[in-house]
């Protein structure tokens, strides 16, 4: 930039308060590998379609899930996107609405969001949806504050079970809130140890958090959590892949309070991991401290069905001692498509849809488990996700898939409850049986020193 407003000592004002150095370690979390340590290398006084043309070059040497098979997951999952959705969420009268707060120009982005938060609502059994989150993380983290504004908790119990990017934000969150994170430890099957669990509750713990089916793809045991959570006045929080829960205990039946979730499965690309599509559903008790908006239908002075905004608890809008949360806005594309998406579904096809996963899981178990080195160390039920155990490091044999056009999954070495051996693999109603076979028959390549069949 030509013109920068801050000056040196701007700068190093902001540093000071922040507790860093430099600018350059603002980005020391970024790996080193996608750090941009000098110009880029192109010629000065290009034009305009010259520059294009190298951009263009560049980012062909990109691959996507158009040409390699994904079996990544971890919260973001490659699943069949009707063509429709997009065609119809592209449409101009969607492309060019105007914001909800003016419901009389704005009464079909209104609709839909009221009709995302009826399915919400559907999906999860609870009495109310916001308008919806920023991603999965993100609503967790709102989740946790306002059970412990509403507990007036000190504390929330997280499981170690749960998807580290989650664990992350709640943290980051808890700290600046001033609310103590505990941990409630796994046990031996890959789900939360509900003795440990109950030894960590006490007075001062508001929340307690459970992710079903959890980052390591086990289901947990959902109702003995709730039992505990209830037996100490808690609230439940439950973090749920909403595709599940056409096969799985709802929310609602085993007694959370709130539910959340990253909704990207509901036709949403992965694109390069992002943007995604966060829900959350409560209680009715706890609507006035749902964050962000929440669209209700009306009649207008003509008797006309109409949709307004009928909850907006943020601080744009109220007085900031007031406000429930700083959700400056809700992912309306993402949740047009999502909503698309789902009333192309129906009823019949979301179950559907969920048997689906379970039968590519199914398979998948089957075709690892004849390969010598392939071990499953958590031998209880999946949903669409599981962790192998190889002979040998995972991260070879994620590079080693890669070099023949397969995301082989998540190496597990840096998570709480894994090893340097450990592969997170998901299957979704996009993949094939060949294309499982073929994920068998690469791991017995790698560990076995055996040519690709």
């Amino acid at each position: 930039m030509a013109y920068v407003p801050h000056t040196p000592e701007d700068v190093r004002a902001m540093l000071e308060v922040i507790g860093v150095d430099s600018i350059d370690d603002l980005f020391a979390g970024l790996p080193e590998n996608v750090r941009l340590k000098e110009p880029l290398a192109m010629a000065d006084g290009l034009s305009e379609e010259e520059v294009l043309r190298e951009f263009r070059r560049a980012a062909a040497r990109n691959q996507g899930l158009d040409s390699l098979t994904s079996f990544l997951g971890g919260g973001m999952y490659d699943c069949a996107i009707p063509a429709a959705v997009d065609a119809i969420a592209g449409r101009s009268e969607f492309l060019t609405a105007y914001t909800p707060y003016q419901p009389e120009v704005s009464q079909g982005t209104l609709q839909v969001i009221y009709e995302w938060q009826t399915f919400i609502c559907r999906l999860t059994g609870l009495d109310v949806a916001n308008a919806s989150m920023y991603d999965g993380a993100t609503a967790l983290s709102e989740a946790v504050m306002l059970t412990l504004a509403d507990r007036r908790g000190k504390s929330v119990v997280l499981p170690a079970t749960l998807n580290p990017r989650y664990q992350r934000v709640v943290r980051t969150t808890m700290r600046g809130m001033g609310y103590t994170v505990k941990v409630a430890p796994a046990g031996a099957d890959g789900r939360v140890d509900v003795e440990a669990l109950a030894g960590l509750m006490d007075d001062g713990v508001g929340t307690v958090v459970v992710q079903n089916p959890n980052y390591l793809g086990q289901i947990e045991d959902v109702d003995a959590i709730a039992a505990v959570a209830r037996e100490h006045k808690a609230h439940l929080v439950a973090a749920v892949n909403p595709v599940s829960l056409s096969v799985l205990k709802i929310p609602a039946e085993y007694g959370a309070s709130v539910a959340v979730g990253e909704a990207q499965p509901f036709g949403v690309p992965v694109s390069w991991g992002g943007p995604l599509l966060g829900f959350m559903a409560c209680v009715d008790k706890l609507k006035r401290r749902l964050p962000g908006r929440v669209v209700g239908a009306t009649r207008d002075n003509r008797g006309q069905s109409g949709y307004v905004l009928t909850l907006q608890t943020r601080e744009q809008h109220i007085r900031r001692e007031k406000a429930t949360s700083n959700i400056c806005s809700n992912q309306g594309l993402n949740a047009l498509k999502a909503t698309v998406y789902l009333s192309m579904l129906g009823t019949e096809g979301y179950r559907e849809l969920g048997e689906a996963n379970l039968i590519r899981a199914a398979a998948l178990k089957r075709a690892v488990s004849a390969v010598e080195g392939v071990t499953l160390p958590y031998p209880g039920p999946v949903f669409n996700e599981m962790v192998l155990r190889l002979s040998r490091p995972a991260a070879g044999f994620r590079a080693f898939a890669r070099e023949r056009g397969v995301l082989a999954g998540i190496d597990l070495k840096d998570f709480a409850v894994g090893g340097e051996n450990d592969l997170l693999v998901a299957v979704t109603e996009k993949r094939t049986a060949g294309e499982i076979d073929h994920l068998a028959a690469l791991l017995d390549a790698y560990l076995n020193d055996k040519e690709v069949r």
